[in-house]
Order: structure tokens, then C-alpha cells, then sequence
């Protein structure tokens, strides 16, 4: 009689792309009986302790998780280890890992297999975007499939995770000024897809308070300034249009309509390359 294992799934994120791989995952063996549980948006260690306070009462809990967070990555892996729960990132070698834990010898289908490394690429590509994210790590930033421009609050890390979550390696940069634009970018602006974001002055001001408020975050006088947020979204138009980047309005646009934007965008540039 085959064990009935509790999958804990939890994500920092949607959800979306551990969701995936676990379909693909549990594809590779036949006799895997479970019950799965899905938490989004995990991203305090309270909520970790509630998650596993939850897997501690299953006779037989195994937790895979995506978490960009190394200390909070790391409070889960310590501390379902002390409750001796199964704990796997599902960048590791998942394959591996449920073999030995099923004793069971993975099928290695074609399609499933191919499925899943679709979805090692969508990791690696979260992996890049998540090291990429607010004008981190531009040393290497020839790497990415897009790159996006904005002044603060312009939707730019939302926008990025979820065209990373489509497999695009995606670097996002705030535009203070145009000293702000790696030198990369301006010596070369038509090598890479970039991308400028951009939203209406009374919408931002909204946008920065809510965003200063829900978490009590602290700004000089300037950033929620209607005159000193024109000049700043203006000085951004300016540079997008001196590299001739692409420029979209998010104002009345939901990220994923943003992102699809972005998508359609770098398809045709690689149609022209």
C-alpha cells in the first residue's frame, strides 16, 4: 500500500510556477498518492510557522517551496528540518530527490521531461530577474531578454516578475536622471529590448502614499511633490526618446496587460534583428 503524502506548496509569489513544476514533477511517477496544499504569497517567518504548524499534524508532510529570500528560505528549511519535514527549493534536483524519497526510480518520459526543464528555465529566468530587480547587478545586464526603465513606482518589479514567470530574463533600473542609464544602454541602445514605463503625475502621488503608508516607509519631501514628479516622469520621457526606446503608459493597465505589451514589443524587435 503506497503513502499518502501532504505536498506543501508554498510560494513568496502567485504560485503560478511551483503549481507548474509540481505537475510536471509528479508526472515522472506512477504510483504517488497526495494531497496537495498551495500558500502564496508567503513571505514573513509568521507565516512560515503557520504553514508548518499545519504540515506537523500530517503523518507524512513533504514541503517544496520558491522563496527569493535567503533568511526566510533559510527559517523554513531550519526549522522543518527540526520537525524532520521534507523540505526541497525546487531549484535543487527535484527528480532525484523524490526518487529516493518515493523508492521509487523516476520514468524520465521525453515530454515530461521536457516539461519540466520549461520550467527550470522559467526558475532560472525568475532567478536572474529576482538579482536584477531595481537596478541590482547591472554588470551583467547584457544578459537580459528585456530590460525596463522607470521612476519609482511605475509597476517595475511586478511587471518584471511576471514576464519572468513567462521565461524572460528581465532587469529593471529606476530612472532618477539619465545618469541613472547603465553606460552599456546608452552606448548601445538598440541592442537589447528595452523598455520605458511610465504613469500619470496624480496616479503616482497616489501610488508612492499608499505604498509609504502600507509600509511605513520614509522619503524626502520630493517624492510625492506634484511639481518635483512632473520633472521626474518629463526627464523620463526625454531619455526615452532621445535612445528611442519604446515607451508604455501604465496608468490604466493591469501588469499582466503591461507585460503583454512588453512581450509583443520584444517579439517584433527580434523579428527585425
Amino acid at each position: 500500500m503506497n503513502i499518502k503524502h501532504d505536498i506543501y506548496l508554498i510560494s513568496d509569489s502567485t504560485g503560478e510556477t511551483i503549481d507548474r513544476i509540481f505537475l510536471a514533477l509528479k508526472a515522472q511517477f506512477s504510483n504517488f498518492d497526495y494531497n496537495d496544499h498551495q500558500f502564496s504569497f508567503t513571505r514573513t517567518k509568521n507565516q512560515i510557522e503557520k504553514i508548518l504548524e499545519l504540515a506537523k499534524k500530517n503523518k507524512d508532510p513533504i514541503i517544496l517551496y520558491t522563496v527569493v529570500d535567503d533568511n526566510l528560505a533559510k527559517h523554513l528549511q531550519d526549522n522543518a528540518k527540526k520537525h524532520n519535514i521534507p523540505c526541497f527549493s525546487v531549484l535543487g534536483d527535484l527528480i532525484l530527490n523524490f526518487s529516493k524519497l518515493l523508492k521509487q526510480r523516476a520514468s524520465h518520459i521525453p515530454s515530461g521531461q521536457h516539461t519540466l526543464e520549461e520550467h527550470y528555465k522559467r526558475i532560472e529566468a525568475i532567478q536572474f530577474t529576482m538579482n536584477h530587480d531595481d537596478g541590482n547587478m547591472i554588470n551583467d545586464i547584457d544578459k537580459s531578454d528585456i530590460i525596463i526603465l522607470g521612476v519609482s513606482r511605475t509597476s517595475k518589479t511586478p511587471t518584471s516578475i511576471y514576464l519572468a514567470n513567462r521565461g524572460y530574463k528581465t532587469s529593471n533600473i529606476p530612472l532618477v536622471n539619465e545618469n541613472s542609464i547603465p553606460n552599456f544602454l546608452k552606448e548601445k541602445p538598440k541592442l537589447k529590448c528595452v523598455v520605458g514605463l511610465t504613469l500619470e503625475p496624480s496616479r503616482l502621488i497616489d501610488v508612492r502614499k499608499n505604498r509609504m503608508s502600507a509600509l511605513k516607509e520614509e522619503h524626502g519631501i520630493d517624492y510625492t511633490n506634484i511639481e518635483k514628479i512632473e520633472i521626474e516622469i518629463k526627464k523620463a520621457k526625454k531619455s526615452f526618446k532621445k535612445y528611442q526606446w519604446p515607451v508604455i503608459d501604465v496608468t490604466r493597465k493591469s501588469v499582466e496587460e503591461t507585460a503583454a505589451a512588453i512581450i509583443k514589443i520584444y517579439e517584433i524587435k527580434n523579428q527585425n534583428v
